[in-house]
């Protein structure tokens, strides 16, 4: 009698245990260990602080909340593109025990009142403008309706000055005293999801998730004090703030700001001026690294690691990154706001169908598991069902939304990620798709991933996305937009159905071409489909 199929379930296995500090002592143990060690630089302005320095400014900012009245669990927030001040309020207000409030840089005014309002926020730090952001006007618009949030300091502004003077009259010591009161578990953060259905949801994130987070992104890229690491992406998403900062601090590191927001041109000289070791981005950012048109000029023979995530790697993309930047130690890392993010990781040694076919397998003290997302049973190895997470990394809850929770995190606390996976004999994770993004054409499952990775391969094509859009025959019919490479100004859908015809099942060739610049896109780097499809149904009508 043959044995039964896996299923598909994986714990990942360490030898390092789990970190039990908070955020504030375990910055205390890396500058005992590396206070003289560059800790922060900021290529915009110049500036840089070793690990010393960099806890002084923390601690006097610190003190400076203290003074004000802010207390361990009022929310403060902050609306900032990438600079210092991101990054000294966020260890600020973990060393004194006050709830980071992430707010997303291209909010606006709507957006901004619904976030301070659902999260109690009692003081805001904020830039005074950014692109076409300006965001005194917009806070002097919302205040009036924000009526819990008493005080806004500005960044670069003497209200930046008077709050850290202000600190003065605070003692270390009281400061110390408040920092010991405060405990692994308590709250430390809320990010707001991207709201693509509905209001956004405030993830809420303790010491223990996002420190243990960025501890382990570090360890399995090998992190040590000799590192410097070219932070290119958001501080106020997890990419930049846990796997960017927290992977730094926890391990000795450099965190190196190459701008406020992300620019190709500033991302490589940072990394050349810098040494830099390690470089993160989502594929599109590397796209846009590697298509500069001086990019060969760049000497990039420092970079060894760095991290991809966001969405999947083309092969072509992987291939260029690792001979051509000089990351052979490149890891794929998968997860969501709400796993603090990082749940699974490829490893520095696996190949590159690995780095490009799967999201890898479960980070340390991490579970996995594919379900059925009907009946919730474990489906074999090999079957396609919706992923699971359970472990260190899985959020506290929705700030104020029992009801929300409930949803994502069941009784036995694994969180439900909305995405299809499959899971092989080895323990890699493949995403096939979103629950909601699988394109059902005429009863016949259509997995964008699968279309996409197959149109990367035409020459004319740089960039793809496919997405499902509404069919009076077929209930949904393929979409694909395509950002074309230099020298082809043109792509038909006939040209494709030509290029796809028998390598492609017919139900998955694409009945409509879109050609454009480039995608509606978070801020993060995540391709927003829900745009795409709205934009799409408009195209289709006047077509």
């Amino acid at each position: 009698m043959a044995s039964p199929a896996l299923p598909s379930y994986t714990s990942g296995t360490s030898d390092a245990p789990l970190l039990g500090d908070t955020i504030g002592d375990n910055l205390e143990r890396t500058v005992a260990a590396h206070g003289d060690r560059d800790a922060l630089v900021d290529m915009p302005s110049g500036r840089r602080w070793t690990y010393t320095e960099l806890l002084a400014d923390v601690d006097a900012l610190a003190r400076g909340l203290l003074a004000r009245g802010v207390a361990a669990g009022d929310r403060v927030g902050i609306w900032a593109p990438n600079c210092p001040e991101w990054t000294m309020l966020q260890y600020a207000t973990a060393r004194m025990g006050a709830i980071l409030v992430n707010i997303n840089p291209a909010y606006r005014t709507h957006e901004l009142t619904y976030v301070a309002n659902q999260s109690g926020m009692r003081m805001l730090v904020s830039a005074q403008s950014h692109k076409s952001s300006d965001y005194r006007s917009m806070i002097d618009e919302a205040l009036p309706e924000i009526p819990g949030l008493t005080e806004v300091v500005y960044i670069g502004d003497p209200s930046w000055d008077d709050l850290v003077a202000g600190g003065s009259s605070v003692s270390q010591e009281e400061l110390e005293r408040q920092g010991a009161g405060l405990t692994p578990d308590d709250p430390i953060n809320i990010q707001y999801t991207s709201g693509t259905t509905g209001f956004p949801k405030g993830a809420t994130l303790s010491h223990h998730n996002i420190l243990n987070d960025g501890y382990f992104v570090g360890e399995l890229i090998h992190y040590t004090e000799q590192d410097r690491i070219c932070i290119p992406v958001p501080f106020y998403h997890c990419f930049g703030m846990v796997m960017g900062n927290l992977a730094a601090t926890s391990h000795g590191a450099c965190m190196v700001i190459p701008a406020p927001s992300f620019e190709p041109e500033a991302t490589l000289r940072a990394v050349v001026e810098e040494k830099c070791t390690s470089l993160y981005g989502v594929p599109t950012m590397f796209i846009g690294e590697l298509g500069l048109p001086d990019f060969a000029e760049y000497d990039l023979s420092t970079l060894r690691t760095g991290i991809m995530a966001g969405s999947t790697c083309p092969v072509e993309v992987m291939k260029q990154v690792v001979a051509e930047m000089n990351m052979d130690e490149v890891a794929i890392s998968y997860g969501m706001t709400e796993t603090s993010p990082v749940s699974t990781m490829t490893r520095t040694d696996d190949d590159l169908a690995r780095r490009t076919e799967t999201v890898g397998r479960s980070m340390p003290h991490v579970e996995s598991k594919v379900i059925d997302p009907v009946t919730g049973v474990t489906v074999p190895r090999g079957e396609t069902g919706e992923l699971c997470t359970r472990g260190y990394c899985v959020m506290l809850g929705y700030w104020e939304d029992p009801e929300k929770t409930a949803e994502a995190i069941d009784r036995a606390r694994w969180m439900h990620t909305g995405d299809l996976a499959t899971m092989d004999d080895d323990g890699y994770i493949s995403i096939v798709g979103r629950i909601k993004d699988v394109v059902i054409r005429g009863g016949e499952n259509v997995y964008p991933r699968e279309v996409e990775e197959f149109l990367y391969t035409h020459p004319a094509i740089a960039d793809v996305q496919v997405i499902g859009v509404p069919d009076d025959h077929y209930g949904e019919e393929i979409m694909a937009w395509v950002v074309l490479r230099p020298g082809h100004d043109a792509l038909t859908a006939e040209q494709v159905r030509e290029f796809a015809s028998g390598k492609l099942a017919h139900y998955k060739i694409p009945r409509y071409v879109h050609v454009t610049e480039e995608f509606p896109m978070t801020v993060t780097g995540k391709v927003r489909k829900v745009e795409m499809r709205e934009r799409s149904v408009e195209f289709i009508r006047q077509s």
